[in-house]
């Protein structure tokens, strides 16, 4: 194919055609032969594309996307919380370390996410700076269990043995989260800060006294602490009707349920403490027991020794009381008489009861099995002993029944032993076979009746 507008430069023909030789494309004469042109493969690159010499040369890989999407993310979290920056440093160390671990380099961008707020709490706990993990959950908008699954995992490859938060601690930080400062809400509802944490952290010390704080999440307890320390720092009436999400509303804070049931914990607690204080005449409920918050606190320590003591006096009393009842034998014929199924013990309780609420305002009864009652609930060998002291922890007081397991159904074959008991139930006593044999009389009397 000859090339326009061109022409040898040894004879001026202009019949000039391309002549591949080889893998080189050139440009001949057809006239003279000569070469018109050649190096096309030197300026005219054959196949392929152009390659940057940057990118040629780069000796380190580029972070991928996700990588930086999670650094930003760290990044926000950590001025979100205001940490220093030692922390947000340490934060991203851990994180880029953990990003290319192989248990996090192939898993969902939600737990990249994750894993960048794990690498905050565990850098704060190591520095000393109160975050829990409920916050860190808030504030990833995900479940605190896929946190907490995340933070084991990560704190186990990456060899942290990260130290356990005091609850104390924390509460600072936790109760700046209520927007309940004069600026935000009226001045008969405004608390001030300092006033509402003191309160709150002695509230939450008596409750880990009580055993109220054991085994439990930190969150709902230090918002029950910090509901009953703002309203018995005034306990004014429009304080005492505040509920429990009027408050959380008027906060600009989530609601935890289990804030409820420790909020009630609690003031159980502050009555058994309540009813001890000596100037005190009237009795110590739940509704009144918010207005001597103030002396609980205050005397905590000596009313917790007389009201444990008076609980052990009452205890002996009751111990007493009934040792008497066993060795009168006239008392024990009579009581027999009247409940033939209930233990003598067991009628010392409403003395006992009596007593203790006389002594503390709680109601612990004695648990004896009875010996000629229901099988089944004279099997259980170990008795509720939380039921029997002061303060005990949430799990002995109201411990879960163990499933007894069923025995497996046999095929009857009638070849079977029976029991002595069985037969004798089978036994009618003189009294039945005589109304038996009275109702088959009766019954044929009234059959030859109609016939």
């Amino acid at each position: 194919m000859s090339r326009p507008g061109l022409s040898c430069p040894g004879c001026g023909s202009s019949n000039v055609v391309e002549d591949d030789l080889y893998c080189q494309s050139q440009l001949v004469c057809v006239d003279c032969g000569s070469v018109v042109s050649e190096g096309v493969l030197a300026n005219d690159p054959v196949g392929g594309s152009d390659v940057s010499y940057s990118r040629t040369t780069a000796v380190a890989k580029r972070p991928c996307t996700n990588l930086i999407k999670g650094l930003q993310r760290l990044k926000a979290i950590c001025r979100t919380l205001r940490v220093h920056g030692e922390i947000e440093d340490l934060s991203q160390t851990y994180y880029n370390q953990a990003y290319q671990h192989e248990s996090f380099i192939k898993v969902s961008l939600q737990k990249k996410e994750v894993l960048a707020g794990c690498c905050v709490l565990v850098s704060c706990r190591l520095l000393n700076w109160p975050i829990t993990l409920g916050t860190i959950s808030c504030l990833l908008d995900a479940d605190s269990m896929v946190v907490g699954v995340v933070y084991q995992e990560m704190i186990k490859i990456l060899n942290i043995k990260a130290p356990i938060i005091n609850i104390t601690d924390v509460m600072e930080a936790h109760s700046q989260e209520y927007k309940i400062s004069s600026p935000h809400v009226p001045e008969e509802f405004a608390e001030n800060s300092k006033d509402l944490t003191k309160r709150a952290v002695a509230l939450v010390e008596l409750a880990a006294d009580s055993w109220i704080v054991t085994g439990r999440k930190p969150i709902p307890i230090m918002m029950a602490a910090i509901y009953l320390a703002w309203q018995s720092l005034k306990p004014t009436k429009p304080r005492l009707k505040f509920s429990l999400d009027k408050f959380c509303q008027m906060a600009k804070v989530n609601k935890h349920k289990p804030a409820m049931k420790r909020i009630a914990e609690m003031k159980e607690v502050l009555c058994k403490l309540g009813q001890e204080i000596p100037w005190i005449r009237e009795e110590v409920t739940p509704d009144n027991v918010i207005k001597q918050v103030e002396d609980i606190v205050q005397y905590r320590y000596a009313l917790l020794r007389r009201a444990l003591r008076t609980h052990e006096n009452a205890l002996l009393e009751c111990e007493a009381s009934c040792e008497d009842s066993l060795t009168a034998p006239s008392q024990t014929s009579e009581l027999v008489e009247k409940t033939p199924n209930s233990s003598s013990v067991e009628q010392c309780e409403p003395k006992a009861k009596n007593t203790e609420r006389a002594g503390d305002g709680d109601d612990i009864p004695f648990t004896v099995s009875e010996p000629h009652g229901d099988p089944q609930d004279s099997q259980d060998p170990t008795p509720n002993w939380g039921k029997r002291v002061l303060f005990a922890p949430p799990c002995v007081i109201h411990a879960k029944k163990r499933r007894v397991a069923q025995p497996e159904l046999k095929d009857v074959t009638g070849d079977e032993e029976i029991s002595d008991s069985e037969i004798d139930s089978y036994i009618r006593t003189p009294r039945e076979a005589r109304d038996f044999a009275l109702t088959q009389k009766m019954l044929s009397t009234s059959e030859s009746k109609k016939s």
